[in-house]
């Protein structure tokens, strides 16, 4: 999950030129890309196995992590424990998200708003920059991205409801028109999202600084670890299933 300024964590403390990397990270990018689509237009099993292996990879990250600022052993056990809550919440909502959708609709209600969330902060942070929302964690987090990242998510949540309003979800109804009335539902969806995804990122920038680590990983060349790239969808999807959870 990129930052508030379009910077991952491990770019924020990385020295190196911004581009040096970047035919890696585009190639890395569409095999990631393509892989993910097979297995959500598949769905069933594929895409059970397919969220079980990202879901084992994250954890044996976390756990690393984990092991490395851990001060006592029952407090490394206590983290691994909630990292297969945190982990495995999340990627049950997302078996069960695809159970209950088609993949279009899964992929323009659920998944696409995460990934406008990036988009939107990337060009927001570089453009705008300005303040920082806690630069003791993530220095590169930026007040201009975080607004960004919820316009851009808002955007396709309006864009969702009022095309696609089978994928619409929140609560969301088909609008009849643009009014300001119409839009809340789709807005309040957006900010919520683009939240929530920043605080994942936030929170797994949280552990690498305790941890001393750039990258929770280094499986992804030019981006890292798996959890690096999906702390934002672990952290709305977890939310996702504990609300499935306690209000059906």
């Amino acid at each position: 999950m990129a930052d508030a300024d379009g910077m991952t964590g491990a770019e924020a403390d990385r020295p190196t030129s911004k581009n040096a990397d970047l035919p890696v990270r585009l190639a890395s990018a569409v095999v990631m890309v393509g892989v993910s689509s097979i297995a959500l237009w598949l769905g069933g099993w594929f895409w059970i196995a397919f969220v079980a292996l990202l879901a084992g990879l994250v954890l044996w990250e976390w756990n690393l992590l984990a092991k490395a600022f851990a001060k006592s052993p029952v407090t490394e056990v206590l983290w691994l424990f909630f990292g297969a809550i945190y982990v495995g919440g999340a990627a049950l909502a997302m078996v069960e998200v695809r159970q209950s959708y088609v993949p279009f609709f899964m992929l323009i209600g659920f998944i696409l708003p995460i990934i406008a969330v990036d988009v939107g902060a990337y060009f927001a942070g570089r453009a705008i920059g300005g303040p920082k929302i806690a630069p003791k964690i993530s220095p590169s987090k930026t007040w201009a991205g975080l607004g960004g990242g919820i316009f851009a998510a808002s955007v396709v949540a309006i864009a969702v409801q009022y095309f696609f309003p089978e994928a619409a979800h929140f609560g969301a109804v088909p609008p009849e028109g643009f009014s300001a009335a119409n839009l809340i539902a789709p807005v309040a969806a957006g900010t919520l999202i683009a939240v929530l995804a920043q605080a994942g990122d936030f929170f797994e920038s949280w552990m690498k600084r305790r941890a001393g680590a750039k990258d929770s990983g280094k499986l992804i060349p030019g981006h890292g670890g798996v959890f690096d790239r999906l702390d934002g969808f672990i952290a709305v999807f977890f939310v996702l299933a504990c609300t499935r959870i306690f209000f059906g």
